[in-house]
């Protein structure tokens, strides 16, 4: 039986501004609203940075605290996915929104190189953050950028730090770490199954150009799908995205192409191993 398709759409990152593309959300209300638009476009899961008053990127528990209400007003049952990424903070400030107890939240378990900088995951870090994630019932996805991360995410299952069966995500694309090869594609996947088992929920973001690919590969090869502003701001090379819902929408037409139903909220808890809503 073919798995319903999941749809995470990463609203808004860390680096994207209105002067890359005008439909960008911001503030805490655009990105509710911005949210609402893609949950009715087929997302079940938000994943979710927010920005100071500057726009610059932050992990203040108060602001993700307004966008996780915002989010669960306006979008009934959606999964809310908090960020722990480098780029909003520094050591243990990276997790200070944790005790809100979201539905799951994004663990980085290794260090790589991004374009202009290393992005450090120390094993301390990723050990107290996966920690946290584990006193407040979070479920983590492993964004993985190298395959070590997913044999990482395999021995903390091991020692009991993460709880179930981890979810990992293939991030490709990013300048000096994954490339967004096709043939790395199906090791990942292979690896993905040989670790975890074949029925092992996984997914997979491309950025930038690569985000279409990897929602027909992943889409094709039975796992679930990342798209939104945060990884892309264009539709292609010549049309900014006017919306993260049509992203969202180009992503569940990929599916949907590839014999895929669309993953109700419920379906995707399920999938994922999450408390109902």
């Amino acid at each position: 039986m073919t798995q319903p398709c999941i749809i995470c759409v990463a609203i808004t990152g860390s680096l994207p501004t209105k002067a890359d593309n005008p439909a960008v959300p911001i503030t805490v209300a655009e990105q509710v609203e911005s949210t609402q638009e893609a949950f009715e476009a087929g997302a079940t899961i938000a994943h979710c940075h927010v920005r100071d008053d500057e726009g610059k990127p932050t992990s203040d528990p108060e602001r993700f605290a307004a966008l996780k209400e915002g989010i669960e007003t306006h979008c009934p049952g959606m999964i809310v996915q908090l960020s722990t990424g480098g780029r909003s903070g520094a050591g243990k400030t990276r997790g200070g929104m944790l005790p809100l107890k979201p539905d799951m939240a994004s663990l980085s378990v290794g260090s790589n190189n991004f374009p202009t900088r290393v992005y450090e995951n120390p094993p301390d870090l990723v050990e107290w953050l996966a920690s946290e994630m584990k006193t407040y019932g979070v479920k983590p996805e492993i964004e993985a950028f190298d395959l070590s991360h997913i044999y990482q995410a395999k021995a903390m299952a091991e020692r009991g730090e993460l709880v179930g069966t981890p979810y990992v995500q293939f991030v490709m694309g990013v300048k000096n770490s994954m490339p967004a090869v096709k043939r790395v594609f199906d090791y990942y996947v292979e690896t993905v199954k040989v670790l975890f088992g074949e029925d092992a929920p996984w997914c997979a973001a491309g950025i930038g150009r690569h985000q279409i690919e990897l929602n027909e590969w992943a889409a094709a090869a039975g796992g679930h799908l990342r798209t939104g502003l945060e990884d892309n701001i264009r539709l292609d090379r010549h049309t900014l995205a006017p919306s993260n819902a049509a992203l969202v929408q180009r992503a569940a037409e990929v599916a949907q192409k590839h014999g895929r139903s669309i993953a109700t909220p419920a379906e995707a808890r399920a999938l994922l191993g999450l408390r109902a809503a």
